[in-house]
């Protein structure tokens, strides 16, 4: 019963802070702010997170409106839920990246909230790229099969967060994802196994072919190495910015990945 109420507290404070949504007050009870336990139930929030764009999916699938303009919806609705949480920390990053001639310049400009040439070109390709695939394949699904498959998404693409989150130390000691405390090894494990499972059942009952399963397994772990060496050569660790950065580059990877497959 203990560990129940616990993960219970876990997924509550998660989905806060992963999104915009309000979650009862009696699950932050002397809560510090850390989230080294909770990162256990950031695939399970996803797919709490996801579920409104899922819903919109499934009904405008059934209801034959046009693929482009409904994957358009899902991409906002997604946007609308997390505050654009992720979308920020690609910016910022794309700009840090992008811009900073060395690790303390791209850390001062990841910190600025003003967006730059970088930035506006990644966002431009991520919504691009996610409406793009997810128009190509949405259709090819039954409503629910396309619910069920971005529900598969939002999984996989919070367990990454996780995972980058604890490959990599943190770049500044002074950030959001530095108070928000390391990842414990056995929450990283549990989120790791359960963002796997749950996405790879959600895409097996939405009828997605088994290379589409694989290519998809392939694309997180290509993503996710790639980015954390990229993030260890600029900046020398993580930061919220590229936590969030993960969610969104990872996302864009299985959609493209479905989109190559179904």
């Amino acid at each position: 019963m203990t560990y129940l109420r616990d993960f219970c507290d876990d997924l509550a404070r998660s989905v806060a802070f992963l999104s915009r949504i309000h979650m009862p007050q009696r699950h932050f009870v002397n809560y510090d702010g850390r989230l080294n336990r909770a990162v256990s139930a950031f695939p399970l929030a996803g797919l709490l997170i996801a579920l409104p764009a899922a819903a919109v999916a499934s009904l405008l699938i059934a209801l034959h409106v046009s693929s482009l303009f409904t994957a358009f919806l899902v991409v906002a609705v997604q946007a609308l839920v997390t505050g654009c949480l992720h979308e920020d920390g690609l910016s910022d990053t794309a700009d840090g990246f992008g811009g900073g001639r060395d690790r303390e310049a791209a850390l001062v400009i990841m910190k600025d909230s003003r967006i730059g040439s970088y930035g506006a070109v990644a966002l431009i390709l991520s919504f691009g790229l996610r409406v793009s695939a997810l128009a190509s394949f949405l259709p090819l699904f039954t409503p629910t099969g396309a619910g069920l498959t971005i529900l598969g998404v939002a999984a996989l693409s919070r367990s990454a967060m996780v995972w980058h989150w604890s490959r990599l130390p943190p770049a500044r000691r002074d950030g959001v994802a530095a108070s928000a405390g390391e990842p414990d090894p056995a929450a990283t494990s549990f989120a790791l196994g359960s963002g796997v499972l749950i996405a790879m059942l959600l895409f097996y009952f939405a009828k997605a072919p088994a290379p589409a399963l694989i290519l998809s397994l392939v694309a997180v772990i290509a993503t996710v190495t790639a980015f954390g060496r990229l993030a260890t050569r600029k900046i020398g660790g993580h930061t919220g910015d590229t936590i969030g950065a993960t969610q969104q580059l990872t996302e864009i990877a299985v959609l493209s990945a479905l989109a190559l497959t179904v």
